[in-house]
């Protein structure tokens, strides 16, 4: 094994580019998916590089480096509009994990199941990446392309994560066997604007459900105007999202019959609890 530990990222994208690395950040992914063995191969380690790790304002909105961990979003003063994240970072494996895995790992490991997608998404967050040859901003709903497949180039380290918009109220719900240590089963994060009960803003994304998590854009529209105390408005226009733009499997942890009516649930709770 040959082993990189940069503090620039200059010299980090160098390594990236001349070499075929495997980048790692908290490592909670690639060592369970090593089971045991020594790591083999050229190893990126990104923890070292300055300017990666830390949560700040900017004119442009919010900035996550890729290095940040989860514990650091818990901790974070943030708005309510990243309530969801944080209630997701607080359920993503165990306290030790939260205190190494990084937000940005989560993501490039593209699985169906991870928590932080779907908070993300609902904050419209956009991934930035970097190379020797630039930088580009993509979309996090056109970064993760299918299970464990990013927008990624082999040459390419993503540098942040940034959020345009912190307005509102959101919240995270998880359906799981138990609270920790459990890939989910589905789950739901929802942000609003809402005056006088009346939702003026939404946005809704659905996770574990599908290849890559979803935002449920019929459905949104189709709460923009109704009144909290009236659910019954929403819920032809939810079981339609449901229906045509979810995917659920079968699995050892439910069935795609039970993933869809959970998340019939999920997405009604978690609309309750982000208005409160």
């Amino acid at each position: 094994m040959t082993y990189h530990r940069p503090t620039r990222l200059k010299e980090a994208l160098s390594i990236c580019a001349a070499h075929d690395v495997v980048v790692l950040g908290g490592g909670t992914d690639i060592f369970p998916a090593n089971e045991g063995r020594d790591l083999r191969g050229e190893i990126l380690d990104l923890t070292a590089v300055d300017g990666l790790a830390g949560i700040m304002k900017t004119d442009a909105g919010w900035r996550i480096g890729a290095t940040t961990r989860w514990s650091d979003v818990i901790r974070a003063d943030l708005p309510a509009a990243f309530d969801a994240l944080k209630q997701a970072a607080s359920e993503v494996g165990s306290v030790q994990i939260q205190n190494s895995a990084t937000v940005a790992g989560n993501l490039c490991n593209a699985s169906p199941a991870a928590d932080g997608v779907p908070p993300l998404l609902v904050l419209d967050a956009m991934i930035e990446i970097a190379s020797v040859k630039g930088q580009r901003v993509v979309p996090l709903a056109d970064f993760v392309l299918h299970v464990r497949k990013t927008a990624l180039a082999p040459d390419e380290i993503v540098t942040a994560i940034l959020v345009p918009d912190g307005t509102g109220r959101s919240a995270f719900t998880k359906l799981g066997a138990r609270k920790y240590l459990v890939i989910s089963i589905a789950m739901v994060a929802v942000r609003l604007q809402v005056s006088g009960g009346v939702i003026e803003r939404a946005a809704v994304a659905v996770g574990a459900c599908s290849p890559v998590a979803q935002r449920l854009g019929g459905f949104e529209a189709a709460l923009i105007g109704a009144a909290l105390a009236n659910p019954g408005r929403w819920q032809a226009a939810l079981r339609a999202d449901i229906e045509g733009v979810l995917d659920p499997i079968d699995d050892i942890r439910a069935d795609a019959g039970y993933r869809a009516g959970a998340v019939l649930d999920l997405v009604n709770r978690t609309i309750l609890k982000a208005a409160m």
